[in-house]
């Protein structure tokens, strides 16, 4: 198909870097020919994906961990019925998800290595005074600053990465990423089995002990990030002035035309508000994120009701984590090379659709055991698969912060319903709590597919060229789509509905 004109590329090339007509070239000054690009981005993945994938694994090890406690006596100990147990679970879904925007906001006004640290380092603080309370007050009020605390975590993380790297590259990042969480699973199992032993030293018990010990390793890594936690690209310390330039220049390449640094306007803001994608992506990433939080809150759980005892219930979640991780870190690197990221969101939320209907009928311990790994190899790669395909398709540094930040909010809120939804008095089966897990998996399933099918169809008007804008001095164009002096200005001014931007399917 022919090039439209205000689509056109210019024959200019620079080390390999094709950018759009018009486009000025980022730091033309500066000499690249000497950067090896592949080896630039090792340098950034070993860089920036180890730690920060350290500090979400201690993140979701904090905020899982009261389900691994509740294994030995915490209820008791604390004088909680069932249901003062599930409310504390809940609180903290409601600070998590109240300030996570606002995070993401700061982050991108502040340095991220200095906002996440501090986030972190307060963190840790509240997880070991988690080890400390003594009654269900106490209990609440710490859940709710942990929430607080840990609320920019992920969406920062997320939004950081996805302006490193280009479309193309971030799934697989991504996936490394979020196998965080299944680390932290498997690790948690372990973790908890192991200081449970310490029952009755100095005078505490078993539970607060794994609170405490996690607490304070969160406090050393909150110290550290400081200086291991890096900044966006254009003022990244760890590159060179050249190194800085390629990275700005591939992802200006890539359509990320905001990749060199954008000015806060609250026309972005608006921007993310008024987009049909943020809200759609909003209820996916509700199907994506509460059968998770599920998953890892009540796995302990529900293995135990299968007729596993507490330490035994905990090691039989490890393979099961082990092998969600394998998987969504194969499907990062498929949908990376392949695209079609909400295919692969429709198949394995239908393998999760499987296993919990499996998991309502069956009578089979062994049977039911199996159910838990098609439910964890289902759910695990479809949440860090969909925070590429939100982020691939918001252009503008703001915009996506804020709509991201928007997603993962309103996600989260539902967290406060997985939270309530595996009682005592439904045990040993859950199917109350199944039933609505597939509920919400049947939500993403069908917002997933309008969304595949609007972004699909958005796209084959841009090649139709019934969105391209008037470029004065240039042919063609509508006036209804605006009209630009130049395609500069229609893509820092328009960001992902500029005519020659394509979504990723």
């Amino acid at each position: 198909m022919d090039e439209k004109p205000n689509h056109s590329v210019s024959d200019k090339e620079s080390d390999g870097f094709v950018l759009p007509n018009e486009t000025p070239l980022y730091n033309a000054h500066v000499d690249v020919s000497g950067i090896d690009e592949k080896k630039l981005i090792r340098k950034v993945d070993i860089t920036l994906i180890p730690w920060l994938s350290l500090l979400y694994l201690l993140s979701f090890l904090d905020r899982a961990s009261i389900g691994n406690a509740k294994l030995y006596n915490l209820e008791g100990d604390l004088g909680i019925t069932d249901k003062q147990y599930l409310i504390s679970l809940t609180v903290f879904f409601f600070s998590y998800a109240a300030f996570e925007v606002p995070s993401n906001v700061f982050l991108k006004r502040l340095r991220p290595s200095i906002w996440l640290s501090i986030l972190i380092l307060f963190w840790g603080v509240t997880m070991v005074v988690q080890g400390l309370v003594h009654d269900y007050a106490s209990l609440v009020t710490v859940r709710w600053f942990l929430g607080m605390f840990e609320a920019g975590l992920f969406p920062g993380v997320s939004y950081l990465l996805s302006c490193w790297y280009k479309r193309s590259e971030f799934g697989i990042r991504m996936a490394v990423f979020f196998s965080a969480t299944t680390a932290s699973g498997a690790f948690g199992g372990l973790l908890a089995a192991a200081i449970s032993k310490m029952d009755d030293i100095g005078g505490k018990p078993g539970w607060a002990w794994i609170f405490i010990l996690e607490g304070l390793a969160t406090v050393v890594a909150g110290v550290a990030s400081f200086w291991l936690v890096q900044d966006f690209p254009d003022t990244a310390k760890f590159l060179s002035e050249a190194e800085r330039t390629v990275i700005i220049r591939r992802l200006q390449g890539d359509d990320q035309f905001s990749a060199a640094g954008e000015e806060f306007r609250w026309k972005y803001i608006r921007q993310s508000l008024l987009d049909w994608k943020t809200y759609v992506g909003m209820i996916i990433h509700c199907g994506c994120v509460m059968p998770q939080y599920t998953f890892s809150l009540f796995l302990p759980s529900i293995i135990n009701q299968l007729g596993f005892r507490a330490t035994p219930a905990n090691l039989l979640t490890v393979p099961v984590y082990v092998c969600a991780c394998v998987i969504m870190c194969l499907i990062g690197f498929l949908a990376d090379r392949y695209g079609r990221r909400g295919l692969f969101n429709i198949g394995f939320m239908c393998l999760s659709v499987s296993g919990y209907i499996i998991l309502i009928l069956s009578k089979s311990a062994a049977l039911s055991y199996f159910a838990v790994y098609l439910a964890a190899c289902g759910i695990y790669p479809v949440l860090p698969n969909n925070v590429v395909w939100m982020s691939n398709n918001v252009e503008g540094s703001y915009k996506r912060s804020v709509t991201l930040g928007m997603i993962f909010s309103f996600a989260n809120i539902n967290g406060a319903v997985s939270s309530n939804i595996y009682r005592q008095t439904d045990q040993p089966r859950y199917v109350l709590g199944h039933g609505l897990v597939l509920m919400y998996l049947g939500f993403g399933l069908v917002s997933t597919t309008v969304y595949f099918i609007l972004t699909k169809r958005e796209n084959a008007k841009r090649e139709r060229g019934e969105r391209d804008e008037v470029i004065k001095g240039q042919s063609g164009g509508n006036e209804k789509n605006g009209t630009f002096e130049s395609v500069v200005e229609a893509k820092r001014e328009k960001g992902d509905d500029w005519s020659g931007y394509r979504y990723v399917l």
